[in-house]
């Protein structure tokens, strides 16, 4: 359960993005005061599909969230790996009611803004007021007694502690970290939605599937009520690409990309809106031993950036933001909370930041042999991820 906090403290968090909405909501049932920066105008997020395990949801469970995150997502029965020219099953793994039976939290498969729409309400129902937008953090500074975070109106904010949840490009990151090292991967990754209508009703079932082929692959998973569908296809790539979200590549790119593969990628590409591809760069940063100063830390993708291929970056922000939550309740001073909370969540990320840069190119195999084979391996790895990533609750973990 949320714990109550032996000394409330006054809260800044950089950022209102997953990580930074979960940690302001338990943070605030926890009895302390929390202020949420973010730089946005408005409050939203990217277009894009979302994938949250049990790991992550025991900790949106605490903010209430069980039941309407059921109305939102979509829990697949499977996971299919396809050949890319036949269609032929190279692998399959169950998720669905095995994954809540076995770990006690629905696998769920989500827009992100849906998401984010809950987080945003979970907070203002406690504090009308925690969220300020248009809030462009420039850094902090820190003496005994506290932290002061600067913005770029000039205006200076006082806590007990700051939360940088700012993201991959982090300015709480740099401060703390020193300058960003990213290493491209030599992977680009395509990415959009496409309304089920917009389909043939038979083209999947309710499972994921996975299209694996010789430098590249494409992944489908429905969103909602199965009312889009999201397809994500890293790509093998010299390209310079940038790493953004948010930038549109042509269509055509894309579609020659995937040239002569199986039909059901075809049909996935014609119904791509010609308008709305997105493609970017995806970059290794490995990971780093410390994210905290004496009173500040980071969270997320601002401490552990991490490789797709794991589908563990927004859980890993939310996992971050539990066992934060317990660590500042503690009522120790500050640099030990962070300590504490530092330590109990190393091993852990940079065990996913590593596994998930292991298995970026695993898909991609010249012959659907090889991928058979690569294939028999990924089965290996998924019955051990089950053991490891999903069975972890951050609410109960010793720390």
């Amino acid at each position: 359960m949320t714990m109550q906090a032996a000394r409330p403290l006054d809260v800044l968090i950089v950022g209102a993005g997953i990580g930074g909405l979960t940690a302001a909501g338990l943070l605030l049932r926890g009895g302390h005061k929390v202020r949420v920066f973010e730089q946005s105008k408005v409050l939203g997020e990217v277009g894009a599909g979302i994938q949250v395990s049990a790991n992550a949801g025991h900790v949106l469970d605490l903010l209430g969230l069980r039941a309407p995150l059921r109305t939102i997502s979509f829990t697949p029965k499977g996971w299919l790996s396809r050949g890319y020219l036949s269609g032929d099953v190279v692998n399959e793994f169950a998720i669905g009611e095995d994954h809540e039976i076995r770990h006690g939290f629905p696998y769920c498969m989500m827009h992100r803004a849906d998401l984010h729409g809950l987080l945003v309400e979970a907070v203002r129902a406690q504090d009308r007021q925690a969220i300020r937008l248009g809030a462009t953090a420039t850094g902090y500074s820190e003496m005994p007694t506290g932290v002061t975070l600067n913005l770029d109106d000039g205006s200076v904010h006082h806590g007990d502690v700051l939360i940088g949840a700012d993201g991959v490009k982090s300015v709480i990151r740099r401060q703390i970290v020193g300058p960003d090292q990213p290493v491209y991967s030599g992977l680009a990754a395509w990415r959009g939605l496409i309304p089920a209508d917009r389909l043939p009703k038979d083209i999947m079932g309710p499972i994921n599937t996975t299209f694996v082929g010789p430098g590249r692959h494409m992944v489908l998973y429905w969103l909602g009520r199965q009312k889009l569908l999201n397809f994500v296809a890293p790509v093998e790539t010299d390209m310079e690409v940038r790493e953004s979200w948010t930038v549109r590549a042509p269509w055509d790119d894309l579609k020659a990309d995937f040239d002569g593969w199986h039909p059901v990628v075809q049909t996935v590409i014609d119904a791509a809106d010609r308008d709305a591809c997105y493609r970017w760069a995806l970059n290794i940063r490995k990971p780093v031993r410390n994210w905290r100063s004496e009173r500040a830390v980071v969270i997320g993708d601002a401490a552990h950036p991490t490789l797709p291929f794991l589908a563990q970056g927004a859980a890993l922000a939310i996992e971050d933001a539990g066992v934060l939550s317990r660590a500042l309740a503690t009522g120790d001073a500050v640099p030990d909370m962070l300590e504490r909370f530092q330590n109990a969540r190393f091993d852990r990320t940079a065990r996913v930041v590593d596994g998930a840069a292991r298995l970026a190119k695993m898909n991609h195999q010249a012959s659907e042999q090889a991928l058979r084979t690569a294939m028999r391996n990924g089965a290996d790895i998924a019955r051990e991820r089950d053991g490891w990533l999903y069975n972890y609750n951050p609410m109960t973990v010793d720390f």
